[in-house]
């Protein structure tokens, strides 16, 4: 393993960055890591086998470490390894564990430091604005923020009071102490929701934990085309949703709503086998009674849908663009629960197979879904149209 250099001022804080073939994005990342003021720190970038310009980069930047995590230990993920190496060496009573896709701004780094300090947590998690440019981004990236939004409400993640724990791994603040406390990455280095995993962790010794999101700190463009996308979710989303066939198919079916009533306020041919039963005079009603309801629950359930996705800060332009995420997203939720089934995931070139009981030991700890109570009446409406 490569060892830093000793900087004449020891480091508050200690930023390890993990990167594997993160030549697209590491410079920008690592430029507005330098550039931070207001505190002493370090960086360290732990090349995880990168075979592109990954560690040239970060050599490239006079004040970055590099370190080489190793070969890849039985049970254990590329990254968590990698962080779990980055922290071995790092010297800040502050570990900041951020992604390469991530874009810092100015500041944020003391910020980010005084505001855990204020909070009074050993452990602060931004979750980053994310930049979304392609089709894919723009109408799947909104509603599953939407949905973690909902899942992970920062107010009880951040309630000691709670049970509720949750970070993102894109942006993750811890002190020393705790780390060495709870065990670090090598306490769940078999975990591939990691971020996750070591939130509950710092959350059941005790400590405090701090989440919010974080888009006046830090940006990142998480994946940027389908096929990191399809793998990238696929890996993520059985775990951090309990009951992901069910959630697949309450939003296909919420998408399906969205499209056929307003042809049943457009169409004027349904209920014609009432016609030649009902009296004209009550046909009328029964056609104006059908629009009324199917123009009611239209309203209802866009602006449900709506309103949950301006939770997931994203632009105008891009919940637009979320209807369309509906079907993707419960596709991915069932390609994820498959994948879990067959116990094998691929996840940036590697493939991990688990055995039945670590698939279930890596379920262990996912929140219970709630169904949102405005579905269950638009369900319930939808089986009443059904009988009639």
């Amino acid at each position: 393993m490569d060892l830093p250099l000793n900087p004449p001022v020891r480091p508050v804080v200690s930023i390890v960055v993990p990167a594997r073939n993160e030549e697209a994005c590491l410079e920008l990342c690592l430029q507005s890591l330098a550039t931070q003021t207001g505190i002493p720190f370090e960086i360290i970038v732990v090349d995880d086998g990168s075979t592109d310009r990954t560690r040239e980069i970060a050599e490239s930047f006079s004040d970055v470490h590099v370190v080489d995590p190793g070969s890849l230990p039985p049970n254990s993920t590329g990254k968590n390894h990698a962080m779990a190496a980055g922290a071995a060496v790092a010297r800040g009573e502050w570990l900041l564990f951020t992604d390469a896709d991530t874009v810092h701004k100015p500041g944020s780094l003391a910020w980010a430091v005084a505001e855990a300090q204020r909070q009074g947590v050993s452990l602060l998690s931004y979750s980053p604005e994310q930049e979304v440019h392609s089709f894919w981004e723009r109408a799947l990236m909104p509603v599953i923020f939407a949905e973690l939004a909902a899942t992970y409400r920062p107010s009880q993640v951040s309630d000691p009071a709670s049970p509720a724990a949750a970070a993102n791994g894109q942006y993750i603040l811890i002190s020393r102490e705790a780390y060495d406390a709870v065990g670090g990455y090598a306490r769940v280095s078999s975990s591939l929701l990691e971020d996750v995993a070591l939130a509950r962790l710092v959350k059941a010794s005790g400590r405090k934990i701090f989440f919010r999101y974080g888009g006046d700190a830090v940006r990142t463009r998480m994946y940027r085309s389908w096929s990191q996308l399809k793998e990238g979710w696929t890996k993520n989303l059985a775990l951090l949703f309990p009951k992901p066939v069910e959630l697949a198919q309450l939003r296909f079916g919420e998408f399906v709503l969205l499209l056929l009533l307003p042809w049943v306020l457009a169409r004027g041919t349904y209920g014609t086998a009432f016609s030649s039963v009902l009296p004209q005079f009550w046909f009328k009603w029964y056609i104006l009674g059908v629009k009324a309801c199917a123009f009611i629950a239209f309203i209802s359930s866009a602006v449900e849908f709506l309103g949950r996705m301006r939770r997931a800060h994203f632009s105008s332009w891009s919940i637009a663009w979320a209807f369309f995420g509906l079907p993707i997203f419960a596709y991915l939720l069932l390609r994820s629960e498959r994948s879990y089934k067959k116990s094998r995931l691929d996840w940036k070139d590697r493939t991990y197979v688990y055995t039945p009981e670590e698939v279930k030991a890596l379920m262990v700890g996912r929140r219970s879904l709630e169904t949102p109570s405005t579905w269950r009446k638009l369900a319930g409406w939808i089986s009443n149209i059904g009988r009639a």
